[in-house]
């Protein structure tokens, strides 16, 4: 059973006090209970005192950056959601954090709007936050195409597409990831209730189904990103 907001607790390691304070503040101004620490060492102090439900980290920390906090994390607790924020952009750098365990990867600056859906989507997959029916619904622009999540129809401007219902959660799971890595674990662990080989393997035929779907814009891609995840890019 998930929760409401106000019972959400966020534990949030960033050493920029000015970005930490911003941060913070527009956390608590949606609703949830924040901690907010200025390095590493302090973080793992902190998280090793309290519970939290979901734990934001900075990759650049003094004493323990956050790829070091995620894996201390990681060994003592597997399911608490972890994202980094951070301003680092490689792709190793996303790769490693996924790695780790983490549910999402914010590059700054961000967007503070696009910030709160994504903690707030990683909450619901993670059924942390309470979802409400009327949540769920909602559209997506990929590149030509409009993408329908209540009725389930990706429409191109020659042709409209009737998806499963699983088809439609893979979709719009990947939107929600859109030009960045949506991790192969945690769609298997949502849509399929599982990560074995055999819910891998089918994953990647509702994958490849998708990407003939969406074949008649040649500006979108859907990327395997080996061993990690997949990336649903559109090109400019």
């Amino acid at each position: 059973m998930g929760k409401e907001k106000q019972d959400i607790h966020i534990l949030l390691a960033e050493d920029d006090s000015n970005l930490g304070f911003v941060v913070q503040d527009n956390l608590k101004s949606n609703g949830y209970k924040v901690t907010l620490c200025p390095d590493g060492e302090t973080a793992l102090r902190t998280f090793a005192n309290d519970h939290f439900d979901l734990c934001i980290l900075d990759v650049m920390m003094p004493k323990k950056d956050g790829f070091e906090v995620a894996k201390t994390i990681r060994d003592v607790n597997k399911e608490v959601p972890i994202v980094f924020l951070t301003a680092k952009t490689m792709q190793e750098d996303k790769v490693k954090g996924f790695m780790l365990g983490a549910d999402d990867y914010i590059t700054k600056p961000f967007d503070f709007q696009e910030f709160i859906l994504r903690i707030e989507s990683i909450l619901r997959r993670t059924k942390v936050l309470t979802q409400k029916e009327e949540e769920v619904v909602g559209n997506y622009k990929i590149g030509s195409y409009d993408f329908d999540i209540k009725n389930q129809v990706l429409i191109h401007p020659s042709e409209e597409k009737r998806l499963t219902k699983k088809e439609t959660r893979i979709l719009s799971f990947l939107c929600e990831h859109l030009n960045d890595i949506a991790p192969r674990e945690l769609i298997l662990k949502n849509i399929w209730g599982t990560d074995d080989y055999f819910s891998g393997r089918s994953m990647d035929v509702f994958i490849s189904k998708l990407r003939k779907y969406l074949s008649k814009d040649e500006s979108i891609q859907i990327s395997n990103i080996h061993g990690v995840g997949f990336k649903l890019e559109v090109k400019s």
